[in-house]
């Protein structure tokens, strides 16, 4: 039986499903596959220092989340295309000596938005949050045809950097960097709202803009998944938004990850159940 252990890297992951949905769909390829947490909270080192740490104790892989994907870079031997054009990596695959870095956050986007937004306008779009996870969504939006992303960020300079890479793969226009104070005109105007931030999860609960803000013509997307139904997607649902939640990212990226780390391709629907039951358990 092929073994394979896997682990994730970030802050306050304690309430990650990743664990559970990697090893179900495991058990379907008759893999023994062993899933860990790595919180660099509680075991008070950096993500340097776990990848290191992982690469010694023989983990075949391992998933990167918040806040360490732009951190993780300098600590690897190499990136995918995708994760050196993105400048972040959610997925490092340890191939013998070599630690590789790609990135399947934007594909596991794009996948959750055609599946749960198929039809839903992108002329004009809102997103909240330029980090790591920020620039694999609007990668993702562009690639889907998205006419313009104006990105709004706590830090501006992350907001104005991610703008400008955006435009130099796009063309010019095709995305913008705003202040916060801009978003009551900007949201007046567009088609949809993507939050791309820590906030709302269960360690950073709340919401990242005034509900008041929102209205019943506009789309809402949440990448944040832990609540599933987070108070920004409660208030655009209340006011009669269409929603995206944050589980179909996970899944498609899980999806995505889980071929990196086996070479098995793992059934899309069958790990949208294991979400499903793991979210109703």
């Amino acid at each position: 039986m092929d073994s394979y252990l896997i682990g994730l890297i970030g802050s306050g992951i304690g309430p990650s499903f990743s664990p559970s949905l990697h090893e179900r769909e495991a058990v379907h390829h008759g893999l023994s596959y062993v899933y860990k947490l790595l919180d660099t909270d509680r075991l008070g080192d950096d993500v340097g220092g776990l990848v290191r740490t992982a690469r010694r104790f023989g983990y075949d892989g391992l998933n990167i989340t918040h806040p360490c994907k732009q951190a993780v870079i300098p600590h690897l031997d190499a990136l995918s295309p995708d994760a050196a054009t993105l400048g972040a990596v959610n997925t490092v695959v340890f191939e013998g000596e070599r630690a590789i870095g790609h990135n399947t956050d934007w594909t596991g986007f794009k996948g959750s938005f055609t599946r749960g937004l198929p039809d839903a306008p992108v002329r004009q779009i809102v997103q909240l949050g330029a980090g790591g996870a920020g620039a694999a969504v609007a990668h993702a939006l562009l690639t889907l045809g998205a006419e313009r992303i104006t990105l709004v960020d706590a830090d501006p300079a992350r907001a104005v950097r991610l703008a400008a890479e955006l435009t130099g793969r796009f063309g010019a226009g095709r995305a913008c960097p705003a202040a916060e104070d801009d978003l009551p005109e900007l949201l007046a105007a567009a088609d949809g709202l993507v939050h791309a931030t820590p906030t709302g999860m269960a360690h950073h609960p709340g919401l990242p803009l005034p509900a008041e803000l929102l209205r019943p013509a506009m789309w809402v997307a949440d990448i944040v998944y832990r609540p599933v139904a987070t108070e920004l997607l409660k208030q655009a649902r209340d006011l009669g938004c269409r929603t995206l939640d944050g589980t179909g990212m996970v899944v498609f990226q899980a999806v995505d990850a889980f071929r990196l780390f086996t070479g098995r391709a793992p059934d899309v629907e069958r790990m949208f159940t294991h979400l499903t039951d793991l979210v109703t358990d």
